[in-house]
This record gives C-alpha cells, structure tokens and sequence, in this order.
C-alpha cells in the first residue's frame, strides 16, 4: 500500500514540475518594461534579472520554488509617458510594486494550474485508470499548499532591504547605501530605485531605437574588448553585452591581467564560460603563462603572428613584443621601432594569404602602422583612450578604451575611468564592417550607461575620416 502511494506522489510531481517547467511563465508589463515570469525549482527567494547589467537577488522567503523575473524589453511608449510626465516619475515605484503583485498573482494562479493539470495527465498516460489523474490533482493541490504555506510562514519582509547583486549591479551597495542606512534614509533609497529603473528604461529604449546595422544582409557580430586588467567587472561587462546583444565571437587586444602572475591568472578561466569563440592577443601586461592560459579555456584562441575564423571572418593577429612588468628584459626602455617590427612580421603573414583578412588584431596601435592599405581594420588598445580614425592609406584603426576600467589604477585618478567595449556589424559575405555600437559603462560607484551606433557608410574615405597620429 505504502508502496502504491509512493508511486502515485512521483507520478503526480514528475508530471507537475515537468507542466511548470515547460509551460509555467507568463509575460506581463512591470512598470516600463515587459517582463516575463517563472517559478523554477530552487530553495525560494526571488531573482531580477537586469540585462545587461547582472540580477538582484533577494532572499524573501523558503519553499521548493523560486521566483524568477526578467526584464526583456523597454515598452517606448510607456518609456516616454515616464519620462515627459514628473507625477508618473515620481510614483515608478509604487507603480512596478502594484504591476509585480499583480503579476505573481497572475503566476500563481497560472502555475498552479498547470502542476494540476500536468500531474492529472501524466498520472492518466501512465496508469490508464480513471481514478488516478483525480488523486494525482488532489495530491498536487495538496503539495501546492505546503509549498504557499511555507512560503506564507517563512515570508521576511526586511529582507527585500538587503538583496544581494551580481553582474555589473554589484557596485549597487556603494551607491544606496547599507541596509540600515536604506532604513533611515529611505527617501534617498527610493529615489535611487527611480534613478535604476530610469536609467536601465533608457537603456532598453535605445537598444529598441537602434536602426539595423546591415539593413537586409546578414551581419556576424563580433565584441571587442580590450585591457581588462584583471576587474571583475569587466568580466561581467564582456558576458552581459555577449547574451545581450547575441555575439558570434570576442576579440580581445590584450592586457587581460596586470602582472601576469598566477593568482591573476585565476579569473581568466571565466572566458571558458561565454559560450562563444575567444579571439585573444597577448598585451604588454600579459604572460606567456596568461596566454597559454587562456589558450587552454573552451572556444578560445591565442594569436602568435597567426589567423582564425571566427564565423566566416578572418582574423589575424600578433601579440605585444614587450612584457614591461619583467622589469628585467629591459621592455618599458624598448622603443618604437620594436612595435614596427612586430607589424612588420604580421605583415608578412597577412601577404601571404590568398586574401587581406577582414580584422587585424594589435595591442598597441603604433603595431599596424606597417599595416597600413594592406588591411582595411585594425583593432587595438593599450591607451585606453577609445578612438576611431584612419591610416594615412585608409585602413581603419579603431583603438579600445579599457574594458575593465583600467583594473585598480582606476581607482588612482581623480574620476573613475569607464568600462568600454565595441560590437562590431560585419557584412556576413564580405567581411566589411556595416556599424558598430559604442558602449561606455560609467566607472566605479556610477551607473551610467550609453550606447552610440555609429554606420560606417561603404563611400567612406580616408579623405573624410580623422587621420591616425603620424606615432602611431
């Protein structure tokens, strides 16, 4: 009998989880965005997800489910009764508060009928009796009110004060303060909350606005990224911008770490975890251990005087021949005729191919000056001073800012230096670049962030572009 039972729970909670997790998520708008929502198995709490910015955690009750939300999309037509009305502004809080409650409600609902029914169902394919879909609903409905009334009963409140960030979020404690300081200030709590939900609405809205990069042809997005210098948060940058903006590919110029060392050397194994091909050059600041390193990582690629294709695009690439940490080889004294000599020997390689490849990796842009009416784009970094121009034979330079803010030397200067990183539109047969997207993520305790398209028009000449400095 015991036996029997322990059958008819299985049944009925194989077949209600797998209902929920196949159909249990419901799109709904909370406040400017359109969201959607799901309960996934977990130890309870809730989880917002912010792209491409991280998710805010928050640990607000206990059960078997977790509440997940996720902000897909800017409504512009709400956006922009937002942001001309100052009442609706100022009330954005209380209005993605009524929105979300009203919107688990809806997902409770929504959920609870679907474990009902997938448990019912189940239950009849698997049995072939006309009494067991009814006990597996009444055991469902059962399991359905332990799971609320645990959630009812372990319900904390205080914890929606303290919510825990990851992502590009995790900066958010500097900015609104400890829990006990949101307590006693709460009106400057909220108007943080309205500058969050703001700022990220004009995010999405122009990622909506934002004209096709190719028009009709197909485009290969590639992300490129530069002098991480080992920050955390450059990391995440590199991540969100790679979901968000669905990359076939990073190009990174080098400077990952800041001495090359091995406990440096730990965080470069995230790139493994990006999902899509690594293109990577070694910087001045670079090991040849960091760059077996990242040789070793899923997907990824070290360049040495070398080519790859990423997604139908050539790619050719050399490191930097200086490691100026090593203050032994004599490389921070070593001038720039050692940088000409490396583009030299890329130079040679790239005559050497059947045809010019479509990007050209460098870390210091001094590196492709020999480049120069060979190749039609070089990407580099090194100054991290983002700038586009031409060579004086009309290859394109476009040199990176620092995607990791410049790592802790950010902290050194009087203003925090931005994150940035550059997708790229590439004309899928071609290999020309259509446009590219700017981004430029505010540095330390700020929450800026803009994103510039800029077409690059195919009659584009270097008589109409910024020349490259004669020392580069």
């Amino acid at each position: 009998m015991g036996g029997r039972w322990a059958l008819r729970v299985l049944i009925a909670l194989t077949g209600a989880l797998v209902a929920v997790l196949l159909f249990g998520r419901i799109s709904a708008p909370i406040g400017p965005f359109d969201a959607t929502l799901a309960f996934r198995p977990d130890d309870g709490g809730a989880t917002i997800a912010v792209p491409p910015l991280g998710s805010i955690g928050v640990e607000v009750y206990n059960g078997p489910l977790r509440l997940d939300v996720g902000l897909q999309r800017v409504d512009q037509g709400r956006a922009q009764a937002l942001a001309s009305d100052p009442v609706r502004l100022a009330g954005v809080v209380d209005q993605v508060t009524a929105d979300l409650r009203s919107a688990v409600v809806r997902l409770v609902w929504t959920t609870a009928g679907l474990a009902i029914a997938g448990a019912a169902l189940t239950s009849l394919v698997i049995t072939r009796r006309r009494r067991e879909p009814l006990i597996a609903a009444a055991i469902t409905a059962v399991v359905l009110v332990g799971t609320g009334g645990v959630g009812a009963a372990t319900w904390r409140p205080e914890a929606l004060s303290q919510p825990t960030y990851s992502g590009l979020l995790v900066n958010a404690t500097s900015l609104i303060g400890s829990a006990e300081d949101i307590v006693a200030r709460f009106d400057a709590y909220r108007a943080s909350l309205e500058d969050i939900v703001g700022n990220v609405g004009t995010l999405y809205s122009a990622l909506s606005a934002l004209p096709a990069p190719g028009g009709d042809g197909a485009s290969v997005v590639l992300l490129h990224v530069s002098d991480l210098h080992l920050n955390p948060s450059g990391f995440d940058l590199v991540e969100q911008v790679v979901e968000q903006f669905r990359v076939d590919g990073v190009l990174d110029t080098g400077d990952i770490t800041d001495w090359g060392s091995e406990p440096e050397n730990r965080l470069i194994t995230s790139v493994g975890d990006l999902g899509v091909p690594y293109v990577f050059i070694r910087g001045n600041h670079d090991s040849a251990t960091t760059a077996a390193l990242v040789a070793a990582q899923p997907n990824a690629t070290v360049l040495d005087d070398s080519t790859v294709t990423v997604a139908g695009i050539e790619i050719a690439g050399t490191p930097d021949p200086r490691f100026t940490p090593d203050k032994d080889t004599g490389d921070d004294d070593a001038g720039d005729d050692v940088l000409h000599a490396s583009g030299e020997r890329l130079l040679e390689v790239v005559e050497d191919l059947p045809s010019p490849p479509a990007v050209t990796m460098v870390h210091d842009p001094k590196q492709g000056r020999p480049l120069d009416g060979d190749v039609p784009l070089i990407l580099a970094g090194h100054t991290h001073e983002r700038r586009v121009a031409f060579f004086d034979e009309g290859t394109l330079l476009m040199v990176q800012g620092s995607t990791g803010g410049a790592g802790l030397r950010g902290l050194q200067g009087e203003y925090p230096e931005p994150l940035t990183c550059t997708v790229l539109y590439l004309d899928a047969e071609t290999g020309r670049l259509q446009a590219y997207d700017e981004i430029t993520l505010g540095g330390l305790g700020e929450t800026e962030v803009t994103i510039q398209r800029r077409a690059v028009a195919q009659e584009e000449t270097a008589e109409g572009a910024t020349p490259a400095s004669p020392t580069e």
